[in-house]
């Protein structure tokens, strides 16, 4: 398991972590979420000894990491930290080689590889001559090459299409189901809602939200409404339910944000009696939501 334990990191007069803590256990996907500069990328340099922090900790399976632990772990940097005219397969196996792989075992590793996310052909080419998504494909293989025990990944989405994407995210599962601890960041919301269980959320250096995703969507003390109807205008039986707030309105569609604890058939029994219900959505906030609400009571 990892830990961050009340990690602070000042560079000069700016505040990079302020108290910072995180808890990733094996066999785990922890969505690292914040906006930028929020102390995201220089919380995981601390991890693999990039950055050292001026207070706190960073252990794994409960004690201080050493030089051999980082030996068993992965860390695909937002940045390209590849050489860009070495070719694939070559740079592939000298990676897995760095983290203690035999020669023959790295070449069979990174084959099989190269083969599940669709790049067998481009194996002797030089970096340079990939796409971008393909370039994100290699940075991702060059951390999970050598089957680590934790894995931590910087925007590891940013810039593929949706196939491609679909094919991570579903490597990403896999390493956590061989009992990897995942640690990734990503502006991609829905996509963060979608694979990880638990989720960390940093403000300004801060940790201001952790946990199991879905408790805490369930503890959020707001819940949200979209309808769509055909009848009187939403300001003509809105106000006769106490709470509600239109966040979006369009052609008789609406996304209403209402208390945790308003009655449902309240707001239903308002919205038939306007006219003819098209659809009717009541639930937690979801990750997208529930992060901008996070972050803007900090800021407030």
């Amino acid at each position: 398991m990892l830990e961050l334990q009340s990690l602070r990191k000042h560079y000069g007069p700016v505040v990079a972590l302020d108290d910072c803590s995180l808890t990733a256990p094996r066999g785990r996907i922890v969505g690292f979420l914040g906006p930028n500069g929020s102390g995201k990328t220089t919380a995981m340099r601390c991890i693999f000894g990039l950055v050292e922090p001026d207070h706190g900790a960073v252990r794994w399976d409960g004690r201080d990491i050493t030089p051999s632990d980082y030996v068993h772990f992965g860390y695909m940097p937002e940045q390209r930290g590849l050489y860009p005219r070495m070719r694939v397969l070559e740079q592939l196996v000298y990676f897995a080689r760095l983290h203690g792989v035999s020669r023959a075992d790295a070449r069979t590793a990174t084959a099989a590889w190269l083969e599940r996310v669709g790049l067998t052909d481009r194996s002797n080419s030089k970096l340079e001559e990939l796409s971008h998504g393909n370039q994100q494909r290699v940075q991702l293989l060059a951390a999970l090459v050598h089957q680590p025990d934790l894995i931590v990944l910087d925007e590891p989405f940013s810039g593929l299409d949706p196939l491609a994407v679909e094919v991570l995210a579903d490597i990403i599962r896999e390493e956590a189901r061989r009992g990897a601890a995942v640690v990734f960041s990503s502006h991609q919301l829905d996509l963060v809602q979608d694979i990880c269980e638990d989720v960390a959320i940093i403000h300004r250096g801060r940790m201001v939200l952790s946990g199991h995703l879905q408790t805490l969507r369930e503890q959020s003390p707001v819940r949200f409404v979209e309808l769509a109807t055909d009848g009187t205008p939403l300001d003509d039986w809105l106000p006769a339910v106490e709470g509600v707030e239109v966040i979006e309105a369009q052609d008789g569609a609406a996304v209403l944000r209402v208390p945790a604890g308003v009655q449902v058939d309240t707001l239903l029994t308002a919205a038939l009696r306007s006219g003819r219900v098209r659809y009717f959505r009541f639930e937690p906030p979801g990750l997208t939501r529930l992060f901008l609400e996070t972050v803007r009571d900090e800021a407030d």
